[in-house]
């Protein structure tokens, strides 16, 4: 279900470097810190493992693990604590992914696929976003893309010599008017025409299907156009789409989460980088554009993507799809190294699935 961004292979650790006491020592180090956040010593260790180990050979395994590059002492005197290099490994490597519970299945449906018919995708993917932040207690995000919108209408009306209004309309029932120039002198029936021209071929298309369609009709001759009706027509899409560039739209819902369980003023500081990062749109949907050429769920952890390397953060995110099966967005959710990585696997994975099958209007 899960794919990870960098390969074990990489840290040169593999699971056969560990013995079954290594392995039970260490899941447990990082199962304490996914609990708490707090380094765990070997007396306790000790007294939680499922086999009977003397506090001094728990610590010879731990200094084994050290030497690895697995596990760390945050002070001198203190217990253990994960590496982002063994968390990596954990997710990887040992980590069992359950399935997700009845529970969280119908809280995910009431709030995402319950929110009734008329809503647009927009207000969906708000619910989603809400949905996955409440559950995870972390911050929900969605990457969608304005191109990904299908067209139902599009209409072209003069409003001066020299400027007209674009009117187009969305499946979902979003309207969008864009107002751009004209060539001086052009005749109102090329408006009409260019009207005419796109909404014989638009219905339940992107706007990217449409341009590259068009494209295709001009270049073969296929278009039979005026070069001023083909302006307007090109002219028209740009603005909608945003020009050559494709316009992204970054939702975050639950950013007060990240504020929860804080222990220590480094906590406050982590948080306090997280929020400056989720600010720079522009390096959330560069990770999260990675997620969306991915099959599943994309594990990306601490410093493994240079946004958050400074706060610690991780980001659990899956691609959703439309009615084609084509990716058309992101959704996920970033918060502490800690998170609960077993239970919000499987809750990003069902929650994409729902978003894909309310987009398909299955």
């Amino acid at each position: 279900m899960a794919s990870h961004d960098v390969p074990i292979g990489s840290s040169q650790v593999t699971l056969a470097s560990l013995n079954e006491r290594s392995r039970e020592i260490f899941r447990s180090i990082v199962e304490s810190y996914l609990t708490t956040g707090e380094p765990v010593g070997s007396r306790n260790l000790a007294r939680i493992l499922p086999m009977s180990l003397s506090p001094a050979s728990v610590r010879n395994v731990m200094s084994d693990l050290e030497h690895l590059g697995l596990i760390f002492a945050p002070h001198t005197s203190a217990g253990r604590l994960p590496t982002e290099l063994g968390l990596r490994f954990f997710v990887d490597a040992l980590m069992q992914v359950g399935d997700l519970s009845e529970q969280d299945r119908r809280a995910i449906e009431a709030q995402v696929a319950g929110i009734g018919s008329g809503k647009t995708v927009e207000d969906v993917l708000i619910e989603a976003s809400q949905a996955l932040s409440g559950l995870t207690r972390s911050a929900g995000i969605v990457l969608t893309a304005k191109n990904n919108v299908r067209l139902k209408h599009i209409e072209f009306v003069r409003l001066e010599p020299e400027r007209a209004l674009v009117v187009m309309v969305a499946e979902d029932g979003q309207v969008e008017n864009r107002v751009l120039p004209v060539p001086p002198g052009l005749p109102t029936s090329s408006l009409v025409e260019a009207g005419n021209f796109l909404n014989a071929r638009l219905r339940g298309k992107t706007i990217g299907d449409l341009r590259s369609e068009i494209e295709n009709s001009v270049a073969e001759g296929q278009a039979e156009l005026d070069q001023l009706t083909q302006k307007i027509i090109a002219n028209g899409l740009a603005s909608w789409s945003g020009g050559d560039s494709e316009e992204r739209r970054l939702i975050v819902r639950g950013h007060a989460n990240l504020l929860d369980d804080l222990h220590a003023l480094d906590d406050l500081e982590r948080v306090r980088l997280l929020f400056d990062a989720l600010e720079t749109k522009r390096g959330v949907i560069d990770l999260l554009g990675r997620a969306e050429r991915a099959d599943g769920v994309r594990i990306f952890i601490g410093s493994e993507n240079k946004l958050f390397s400074l706060s610690g953060s991780s980001t659990i995110a899956a691609p959703y799809r439309d009615s084609k099966g084509r990716v058309v967005g992101v959704i996920g959710v970033i918060g502490p190294t800690r998170l609960n990585y077993a239970r919000i696997v499987p809750m990003v994975d069902y929650t994409a699935r729902v978003v894909s099958r309310l987009l398909s209007g299955a």
